[in-house]
């Protein structure tokens, strides 16, 4: 979680003179978990859902909203695109880097306080909804150093040069990752490009190397700069919208003065568009949900509390509220609203004798085998990103309807999850051994969803070969008395040779084998790794 640094009398002002202890209760009703309070600050830790609270005008617009000072959607006044206030996206950037969404703000007035608020939103957005900046790269430029309008191109590493932040000497692309502290850092990101992006104004200054780093020359704001040039970078154009949506709100509580951009897409776009979504809320499932009864004009009270417009049924949602996926997510905001100190538990008018089925006391065994065995059990997503899915092989993929982030792909193979994990944790002591039974999901028009559910085991070594992981199935068939047979066989994502069908009693219930460099190399891995995956419920039936 992140931390956020208050000013205490900023606080007060909303929500009133209260003790330490009362405004500790009260800002933990409201979803922040506060860590520290002092004299003149407080320390609240801000859930990753709601990057809009990432910074103290960010937090102070909400309170203000559930204290019911400022209730409803907030408005924000959005001017149209001066001239030349466009950004040329060049076809280059398609397969480094696609998407941007840019904004000018003006008429801003810094001081040390604002520059450091507005650099840790930054580095908050990166860290959290950014992914380490993979998904999200935000540059923020002075608008007098700059010559509009602006291009987002590609180039070669060699043809790169500039003065990275906080640095003395001019350096080419491949010499500021190497170099550069921050291109250390983060040189992972473009690990393997032969070219990289770069956004230059229109005297061919470069204003930065996202993800990486801006230029010391025309990237670094002052308490002397007014105007200001944000871009956004990554690979989801909505995400970027909503993440620009956040820092231009932010600055226009600032008293700033908010400007579009055109973005010369194909289609050209402008951004950024503060135009609320909408969605429909069922007064019957809120109250279900809450188990409370509460009235239509009850619940139009709670959501304009927390910021939103309500009228017949149908919600308006800010602009950049990332976090509001599903009707779900409104309940929850009403149940704050509406304070969960005043829920009062009840205990369920029934009788029920509780039994563990069979099925769940031998994946209780399984894990239990595995754990004797100094093996770590892992529990991971039931989605998956579709650039996983292309790394692992699944080509026949079930997307998520309507999904609102990069994980839409029900998994296949819980394989996948396994090379995910250690993935993650290549710089983790060695030998690494985990282990995970879950839910994967599969095509079938027999069911009545079209989609099947299975339960499998997989199981994945590093360091380690097929002899070592095929002792590891061996010991499992002993424990559970069954006896499985391997047949050589063929799989892309094994070595051949060093592959194997799992049988039992007949039938092709898994695979296991060693995994192949070209699999290691696209998940990142340093490491060899052995693994098998096989399906739990063939086994166990």
């Amino acid at each position: 979680m992140a931390v956020v640094n208050l000013d205490k009398n900023q606080v007060k002002k909303i929500i009133g003179n209260l003790s330490d202890d009362k405004l500790n209760n009260y800002l933990s009703l409201f979803g922040l978990g506060v860590e520290n309070i002092s004299e003149k600050s407080i320390d609240v830790e801000v859930t990753p859902n709601r990057p809009d609270m990432l910074s103290q005008s960010g937090i102070l617009r909400a309170l203000e909203s559930y204290t019911g000072k400022k209730t409803g959607l907030r408005k924000y006044k959005i001017n149209k695109p001066e001239k030349n206030f466009q950004v040329k996206i060049d076809s280059s950037v398609k397969n480094v880097r696609p998407f941007t969404a840019c904004a000018i703000v003006k008429n801003l007035k810094f001081n040390d306080e604002k520059i450091k608020e507005i650099i840790d939103i930054q580095e908050k957005i990166h860290s959290t909804l950014g992914r380490n900046r993979k998904k999200i790269a935000i540059g923020i430029y002075p608008l007098e150093k700059i010559t509009l309008p602006i291009k987002f191109e590609a180039r070669k590493p060699e043809d790169i040069n500039f003065i990275p932040l906080e640095a003395s000497e001019e350096m080419n692309g491949l010499q500021i990752l190497q170099r550069h502290p921050t291109g250390r850092e983060y040189a992972f990101l473009l690990e393997g490009m032969k070219k990289f992006p770069v956004f230059v104004d229109a005297k061919n200054e470069i204003l930065s190397l996202p993800p990486i780093i801006n230029s010391h020359k025309t990237g670094k704001i002052t308490e002397k700069t007014k105007d200001i040039f944000i871009e956004c970078s990554g690979f989801d154009f909505s995400v970027l919208s909503k993440t620009l949506n956040i820092l231009v709100t932010m600055l226009s509580d600032m008293h700033g003065n908010i400007y579009q951009m055109k973005l010369n897409y194909e289609k050209p776009v402008l951004t950024p568009n503060l135009k609320p979504e909408k969605m429909k809320l069922n007064m019957e499932n809120v109250n279900k949900l809450l188990g409370i009864k509460l009235n239509e004009k009850e619940i139009k009270k709670y959501l304009e509390r927390m910021g939103y417009n309500y009228k017949n049924k149908n919600v308006e949602i800010p602009s950049y509220r990332v976090d509001i996926m599903h009707p779900v997510d409104l309940i929850e905001d009403i149940a704050i609203a509406y304070g969960y100190d005043k829920f009062i538990p009840e205990i369920p008018q029934i009788s029920t004798i509780g039994e563990e089925s069979e099925k769940e006391s031998s994946k209780r065994k399984i894990s239990e085998i595995f754990a004797g065995l100094g093996m770590l059990e892992c529990s991971s997503l039931h989605l998956i990103t579709q650039e996983d899915a292309k790394k692992a092989g699944m080509k026949d993929f079930i997307e998520v309807e309507e999904s609102k982030s990069d994980y839409k792909i029900l998994r296949g193979k819980l394989l996948i999850n396994s090379l995910k994990i250690l993935r993650d944790n290549t710089d983790a002591e060695y030998p690494q051994k985990i282990f995970e039974t879950g839910v994967v999901f599969s095509k079938d028009e027999k069911e009545e969803t079209g989609i099947k559910e299975k339960n499998n085991l997989a199981c994945s070594i590093s360091p380690g070969n097929f002899t070592e992981i095929k002792q590891i199935l061996e010991y499992l068939g002993r424990m559970l008395d069954r006896k499985f047979e391997i047949q050589e066989t063929r799989d892309e994502r094994f070595i051949d040779g060093r592959c194997g069908k799992i049988i039992y009693s007949g039938k092709d219930v898994g695979i296991i084998g060693e995994i192949s460099p070209q699999m290691l190399k696209s998940w990142h891995l340093k490491m060899p790794v052995s693994s098998f995956e096989i399906c739990v419920d063939d086994i166990l039936n």
